[in-house]
């Protein structure tokens, strides 16, 4: 199930755009949650974007305790989505239609159902089963130490303190086992050899399969200070740049790990790779997981978590280019994901940035209308710069975060785990809407949807969007068809002076007109002489003003 030679480009990861699909909201072929087969049938719609490739989310067995970040068997498809020939169907049709296919890969931790965690209960304490995992003694009644859960609460669990222990054999155990996310998702041990060895099966049993790569989920986060020392802080995904005080993220250790794994996807061919979901600052650090014998692109998370002003983000893209062109990588940048509020709110409210965990009502709200119009402008900085781009799905559409709903539909484990503090991911994996006029908006045949979609979201179906030529896919489309035709992302970088509030850079390429990008983003600014537009995300004022929160490209003939 190799891809199409005519997309067998060793290096195709360098410039591509990668739409990320989340498979229980994309489409579905009855139930409420989305499935493999649905997918399948709508790929032509990532053609229609202009996307290169399709990063899919988990859907390996599972019992969704975490959106399928729990992994209970890393060689099989959960029911839930199709099986194993709905995968080969999807990867074989996606070949078909010349899209790449990268899968994730979730090695930080498993299930508490996997059976390798089953046979460490059982097997009890001291035991080689245990030694896959982060099994200690406590203290007394305390944990091994102070670790906090990414999630809330305490990183420890008692092997009998769990639901399932009484009446089991190890109903007494005093041990404890590590989790640095949900309970039932239990960290792996990635000093044992066997961890190692499985590992490599699993890349080994994808790669044959047909998959083009995979993208790692918590990759800075496999290795751990074998001491296990005190850290008062809760485990935030990002570490701020303060690696000392982190004794579970960014440890040299695990770039030994993507070393091994870079060679497992070499015996397939150049062509096969591995991305980073990697937390990490400063860029120079990120920058290591990229060099040429690891991964081949890391998510440029400093550029999601970035604040809506100006000077913060020319330091974001010239540091991160800096770094990266350090080591021969290229950028990957990236504005939404299914862990964060959509861009196209997050932009809207008061403080930018990486934002609120959710959003409920109650809580600050974003201005609509100016999250959409940032979103816009930020969305055409991300593709004109030089690297690789990835798109969540239903940015193309303009979709907002889902801001009311309901506690009682909720699922993630953050909400439950901070005893409703944080509003948890649900409100950026609501199912998208395919058709305005029918029910669940197109996403299922029945009218089923695991969490309920707006109203407002009709107006923003694809079926809406499609024929509009002022429709935000309008504007994805062009901006990607433009990209490509102008070889943007194997492009080079280049500052003009400014005044405050507003970027502007040319991107060069070797034997094509410069291209001009100017983005206002606090303050306006005409056109420099000499330029002409060719697009724009809001309308450009007759005397060339472009007006705040506004990204214009524009070229000239050599």
């Amino acid at each position: 199930m190799a891809a199409p030679e005519s997309t067998r480009d060793r290096d195709w990861w360098r410039d591509a755009v990668i739409y990320q699909i989340y498979p229980r909201s994309f489409a579905s072929s009855g139930a409420p949650v989305g499935d493999l087969a649905a997918i399948t049938a709508r790929l032509d719609h990532l053609v229609t974007v202009g996307a290169d490739a399709l990063w899919l989310s988990p859907c390996y067995v599972s019992p969704q305790r975490d959106g399928g970040y729990d992994v209970a068997d890393y060689r099989d498809i959960d029911p839930l989505f199709g099986d194993l020939a709905d995968m080969d169907a999807l990867i074989a049709e996606a070949h078909r239609l010349g899209l790449r296919v990268i899968v994730d890969l979730v090695p930080n931790h498993t299930s508490d159902q996997h059976e390798w965690f089953r046979a460490a209960l059982a097997a009890g304490p001291g035991s080689p089963e245990r030694e896959r995992y982060w099994f200690r003694e406590g203290h007394g009644a305390q944990p091994p130490n102070d670790w906090r859960s990414v999630f809330g609460a305490g990183a420890w669990t008692r092997v009998r303190d769990r639901p399932d222990a009484p009446g089991s054999a190890w109903a007494e155990d005093e041990s404890w086992y590590l989790h640095l996310f949900d309970t039932s998702q239990p960290d792996l041990n990635w000093d044992h050899p066997e961890v190692l060895e499985e590992f490599d099966d699993i890349l080994r049993f994808w790669l044959t399969r047909g998959v083009d790569g995979f993208r790692v989920d918590v990759a800075h986060g496999l290795a751990k200070d074998p001491e296990l020392p005190d850290w008062a802080n809760r485990a935030e995904m990002a570490g701020h740049g303060d690696r000392a005080q982190a004794p579970m993220w960014d440890r040299d250790e695990v770039h030994e790990i993507y070393r091994r794994w870079h060679r497992v996807l070499a015996e397939f061919g150049p062509d096969r790779i591995l991305v980073a979901e990697a937390w990490v600052d400063p860029p120079a650090r990120l920058a290591c997981y990229v060099r040429p014998d690891e991964m081949h692109q890391a998510f440029n998370f400093d550029f999601l978590s970035c604040p809506w002003h100006a000077e913060d983000l020319h330091r974001v893209i010239s540091d991160t280019l800096s770094a990266n062109d350090a080591v021969g990588a290229p950028t990957t940048w990236v504005l939404s994901n299914h862990d964060v509020v959509r861009h196209a709110s997050r932009l809207g409210l008061e403080v930018t940035g990486k934002g609120p965990n959710g959003i409920r009502p109650g809580e600050p709200q974003p201005d609509v209308e100016l999250g959409a119009r940032r979103a816009r402008a930020a969305t055409a900085l991300m593709l004109a710069l030089p690297g690789s781009a990835y798109l969540y799905q239903g940015e193309e559409l303009g979709l907002p975060e889902h801001l009311d709903l309901p506690d009682e539909v909720r699922q993630d484990p953050a909400f439950f785990r901070t005893g409703g503090e944080e509003a948890g991911r649900d409100g950026c994996r609501v199912p998208l809407p395919w058709v305005a006029d029918a029910p669940a908006f197109g996403f299922s045949p029945t009218g089923e949807s695991w969490l309920p979609q707006p109203a407002e979201w009709a107006d923003l179906a694809v079926d809406r969007q499609l024929d509009d030529p002022g429709s935000s896919l309008a504007m994805y489309r062009d901006l990607i068809r433009r990209r490509r035709e102008l070889g943007l992302g194997r492009g080079t970088w280049q500052w003009l002076d400014t005044p405050d509030g507003v970027l502007a850079g040319v991107n060069r390429g070797e034997g094509r007109a410069d291209l001009l990008v100017v983005c206002t983003v606090e303050a306006s600014w005409p056109v420099p002489d000499g330029w002409r537009v060719l697009l724009a995300t809001d309308q450009v004022g007759v005397d060339g003003l472009v007006p705040t929160g506004t990204t214009v490209w524009a070229t000239t003939s050599r």
